[in-house]
């Protein structure tokens, strides 16, 4: 006897006509355009009332105390003001604005944020890295330090690097002026500062060559025009240096009382980096460690096959395919990195929050204040994700080549 069996006949989905989808779409934007509204409505709401709050008790809401004198100095920084055309940099002082000086204070916060990242990038790879090493003291060691650092509040790093580290080196004093390719003491590290011997023509040369040296490298270009181009960028480059363009040292100077001259990084400046290098490598190393672990098994066995060491491995098959995978977790921790150099206002950094807070005292404007250091931080964080998100849409393409 056999099984009747129902047979059910699928028919297919009866697509939406071109009115009903024009209406979704509608329907659709609609939406999202009466949030934006809602919101904008709101955010404005919350403004009326906090000016009618100001002028209730006799405060006016205005930007205009930016243009007025500071009155209070830097520990270190600088001032830009321009000379027709052409931006100026010089040292701030008490008659600078407090927009100069609020500049100041955020090209001290980037300053530090970048270095932070290009040397905890490079640093935390190699911990990361090393957190998989076949060495099992090499492993170990990783493991401790990252495991110490990332569970150590980042603030008591920045005291530690500052008052038990710094402050205790030997202050930096000689009987004689001496120049000196490195100077590192109480009072700071001190580097060479490469010093440019030319005027604006020579300058433009410079530019030009490397222009045209960067193109010769392309390989979109026909042969005849690669060539073409390394021609003008060496002629460009023999012109440059026949206007008389040249890069020169100015070594550190040290003398009686310190050192002077060259690149200085003062003790504060470099306990807030040390501490976010060292912070954000334990963090970087354990997103390139799960990133190395969350590979198919086989990447390791097709490069054993083939002859690969583990070093040629990791440099040559593993570490490219990472960096597409740990990009987005990077621009998270770029982010934190950039907001956790406020920290400094804790030993005296004039970062852009130390000095907002001593313009906003000093003017009486702590609202204005405070809504120019919020845009400021939320557009430097939109900038990092921007930059990270074309970085990985560029490793995303190539990958798929």
């Amino acid at each position: 006897m056999m099984n009747n069996l129902t047979q059910v006949r699928l028919e297919p989905a009866t697509p939406l006509s071109a009115g009903r989808r024009r209406s979704a779409r509608i329907r659709h934007k609609m939406i999202h355009g009466s949030i934006v509204i809602a919101a904008i409505a709101l955010v404005a709401a919350v403004g009326v009332a906090i000016q009618q709050s100001l002028m209730a008790r006799g405060i006016s809401f205005s930007f205009d105390y930016l243009s007025r004198p500071s009155q209070f100095n830097m520990s270190e920084g600088f001032a830009t003001a321009w000379q027709g055309w052409w931006p100026v940099f010089a040292e701030v002082t008490s008659a600078s604005t407090n927009l100069q000086m609020l500049t100041a204070g955020l090209f001290n916060t980037i300053k530090v944020a970048i270095l932070a990242v290009i040397f905890s990038t490079l640093v935390g790879v190699v911990f990361g890295v090393a957190r998989l090493s076949t060495n099992w003291l090499i492993r170990q060691c990783a493991f401790i330090v990252v495991e110490f650092v990332r569970n150590t509040p980042l603030l008591i790093q920045v005291v530690f690097w500052y008052f038990a580290f710094f402050l205790q080196l030997t202050p930096v004093t000689d009987a004689a002026n001496v120049e000196s390719w490195f100077v590192f003491g109480q009072s700071g590290l001190f580097l060479p500062l490469p010093q440019i011997s030319s005027g604006f023509g020579g300058l433009a040369l410079v530019v030009a060559a490397i222009a045209f040296l960067l193109a010769a490298c392309s390989s979109r270009l026909s042969s005849t025009l690669r060539w073409s181009m390394l021609a003008a960028g060496i002629l460009a480059a023999t012109a440059s240096y026949a206007a008389g363009f040249r890069i020169e040292l100015a070594l550190p100077i040290v003398g009686r009382f310190g050192a002077t001259g060259g690149i200085q990084l003062s003790a504060e400046m470099s306990a807030i980096l040390t501490a976010i290098i060292v912070n954000s490598t334990a963090y970087i190393a354990e997103i390139v460690r799960g990133a190395i672990e969350g590979l198919p098994k086989g990447q390791w066995e097709a490069a054993a096959s083939v002859g690969l060491s583990r070093r040629d491995t990791i440099r040559d098959v593993i570490l490219p395919q990472v960096f597409r995978i740990i990009l987005p977790s990077l621009a998270n921790r770029y982010i934190s990195l950039t907001k956790d150099t406020s920290l400094g206002i804790a030993i005296g950094f004039p970062d852009l929050f130390n000095v907002s807070g001593t313009v906003a005292n000093q003017s009486g404007h702590s609202l204005e204040t405070v809504v120019i250091v919020m845009a400021v931080y939320l557009l430097l964080s939109w900038i990092i994700s921007a930059l990270i998100s074309y970085a990985n849409a560029r490793a995303t393409l190539e990958g798929s080549r």
